[in-house]
């Protein structure tokens, strides 16, 4: 079968040798694209339509614009990527608030200071203020429209905050905002982009901080805090041995009694009486990613990140799997028909992500030691029942056994003596010329999978630009070994030299989507550190190989943070060139932001390269020179 290239050689010549269809053959079929969709000029939203905009005809039925097509289609978009996103904080601000009702164990106790410091919450209980922080991420989440968010404040950087403030995007109840942006967007109602466009930086900020940071705040409260450690990743981890359990989703919290339980003797025991030393999970996905993020508690369940999004079919057809549990995306439809092939059981665990073949169980955190004892039920029923005939085809030569893994806003800060003095000063002096997060999903078009983003990332570090990676990029970056030291070799002289005295990679990864909201806390202190605004830092982000909707809200977030974002796939909007132009061109005199479209890796990392020269040049460090004051 024909199939796409994968920036994982190994991946792809396994893909190749299995007689099963996955997304790499059906992109081969889906190569005609439609250019109507590509620039964002179709409207279906009534039975006029649906209206296709040409210079034949401007319009559509109803008189809508190419411009308002487009900026309607954009802010729909935004809005249901914010809408997943605000899904997860919700589910994660509940489960913190079940934890602290039935006095659960509290895993970062630190975090759950520095939250309560930063809300002003006083309780001497630990119990106490678990439940006070998550009902005021709540309250929050359910204000109406016409109240502002109060946390918004809090956690943003001053100056950002003023300037949101200014442009009157501040955003209130996250989730009425999302409801009146499908309202906006409805037939014969809004037909202003710039109201449209304005409203997606709105979503895009609730998105950031709350559906991202603090999402993964209240992740440490519960499951600990991340903490650098050397790991294993790729095929290799899969062990035949165990009864494999593979996770999908962004939703690690809800899985948090299931990977505690996994490890007790009496399930243990369970395991050896057929045959397996115990069970594992497998990491696949963000939840995976959030799995190896805080693996330094997890390591005797948690057998290691096999792989992003698109290597999940792969992972299945390897046989080792027994069970997939499900509770968000990216969990691939394709998956079905393989998992079936392989008499592979499905269970979801919220209905958002219920596939058609899967059982759905519905997860409350008060029923999770029930549902934790069915899922290992069904794991141990599947494993005694398949196990005999399936064969097993794991390539162990895949992946790495050297991963850097663990890094968040404070372990990275702790690396570095606690201060960020160390960082601005290497940059400071050139040896690190700027910051780069590569971030975001993993697709097959641009290029070919995982290929611009790992391309793209190695130019950049020839450049001696440092990479941070939070998303299914990351899953792709570090099967391929850009995040093993190693990897130094591939850096520039000044910044193989950084690399190789740390004892560092030269790309970074602070773990899932989600974890983008760490790269803005590190943004925030650096720029605090300096006392600058986000939009002079040298400091760019690219999400090359962007997928969904999700990508586009967190993208809306950079933007309004003020950052330059590339693309290498326009986000739909080119039929109008009012859109087009303020996000790219417009922008940059209203947040500081602007959005880069660029198809090609050298010319991308070259806008990216010269924007950070820019920003130096701009702060006096288009020199060598001493210590930033």
């Amino acid at each position: 079968m024909k199939m796409c290239k994968s920036a994982d050689a190994r991946l792809e010549s396994y893909i190749a040798s299995k007689n099963v269809e996955t997304s790499f053959n059906r992109v081969e079929h889906q190569k005609i694209k439609c250019g109507f969709g590509q620039q964002g000029v179709c409207c279906r939203l009534c039975s006029n339509g649906p209206c296709r905009i040409t210079p034949q005809s401007p319009k559509g039925v109803c008189g809508a614009t190419a411009d308002t097509i487009v900026g309607r289609n954009f802010l729909r978009a935004v809005a249901s990527g914010a809408a997943c996103y605000l899904h997860v904080v919700e589910t994660t601000a509940r489960n913190l608030k079940t934890v602290g009702e039935r006095k659960g164990k509290i895993k970062g106790e630190s975090t759950l200071d520095d939250l309560a410091s930063l809300f002003e919450i006083e309780e001497n209980d630990i119990h106490d203020r678990a439940i006070k922080v998550a009902d005021r991420v709540l309250s929050d989440l359910y204000k109406p429209r016409n109240e502002k968010m109060e946390l918004v404040e809090k956690m943003a950087y001053g100056p950002r905050f003023d300037k949101w403030k200014e442009l009157n995007i501040l955003p209130g109840g996250a989730k009425s905002e999302v409801f009146d942006a499908v309202v906006k967007t409805s037939t014969n109602l809004s037909s202003d982009p710039i109201d449209m466009l304005l409203h997606s930086l709105n979503l895009g900020i609730s998105t950031g901080l709350y559906g991202l940071t603090l999402t993964n705040l209240l992740n440490d409260v519960m499951l600990g805090e991340p903490v650098i450690r050397m790991a294993p990743v790729g095929f290799k981890v899969i062990d035949e041995d165990y009864i494999n359990i593979m996770i999908t989703g962004h939703q690690h919290s809800v899985i948090s009694h299931l990977q505690d339980r996994l490890i007790d003797e009496d399930i243990k025991k369970l395991a050896q009486g057929v045959g397996a030393k115990g069970f594992k999970l497998v990491g696949c996905t963000c939840v995976g990613q959030d799995l190896q993020l805080r693996g330094e508690h997890y390591q005797e369940v948690f057998s290691g990140h096999a792989g992003n999004n698109f290597t999940s079919e792969a992972i299945i057809s390897t046989g080792a799997i027994d069970l997939i549990v499900s509770e968000f995306n990216c969990t691939l439809p394709g998956i079905e028909p393989i998992a079936d092939e392989f008499m592979v059981d499905m269970i979801c665990l919220d209905d958002v992500a219920k596939k058609a073949n899967s059982e759905y169980i519905n997860f409350t955190m008060d029923k999770d030691a029930e549902i934790s004892e069915y899922i290992i039920n069904k794991g141990f029923e599947n494993y005694k029942n398949r196990r005999k005939k399936i064969a097993i085809d794991i390539p162990k030569d895949h992946g790495h056994d050297d991963v850097i893994t663990g890094v968040s806003e404070k372990s990275l800060k702790a690396f570095l003596g606690n201060t960020w003095k160390p960082l601005i000063d290497l940059i400071a002096k050139g040896k690190i010329k700027g910051v780069a997060g590569v971030v975001g999903c993993s697709n097959l078009t641009a290029m070919g999978h995982d290929v611009f983003t790992v391309e793209l990332t190695k130019e950049l570090i020839k450049r001696d630009i440092i990479v941070l990676s939070a998303g299914c990029s990351s899953g792709g970056l570090e099967n391929v070994g850009l995040m093993s030291p190693k990897a130094a070799e591939e850096a520039g002289d000044n910044l193989k030299a950084v690399c190789q005295a740390l004892k560092i990679p030269p790309v970074l990864n602070f773990g899932p989507c989600l974890a983008i909201g760490r790269l803005e806390i590190v943004a925030t202190e650096l720029a605090e550190a300096l006392n600058i605004d986000i939009p002079q830092l040298p400091l760019v982000l690219s999400a090359p190989q962007w997928l969904e909707e999700q990508a586009l809200a967190d993208g809306a977030f950079g933007l309004a943070l003020g950052l330059p974002l590339h693309l290498a796939i326009p986000p739909f909007i080119t039929g109008s060139k009012v859109v087009t132009e303020t996000l790219t061109n417009s922008l940059k005199d209203i947040t500081g932001g602007q959005l880069i479209l660029e198809e090609d890796v050298k010319r991308a990392a070259d806008r990216l390269e010269a924007i950070v020269l820019d920003r130096r040049k701009a702060l006096g460090l288009e020199v060598e020179v001493g210590e930033i004051a």
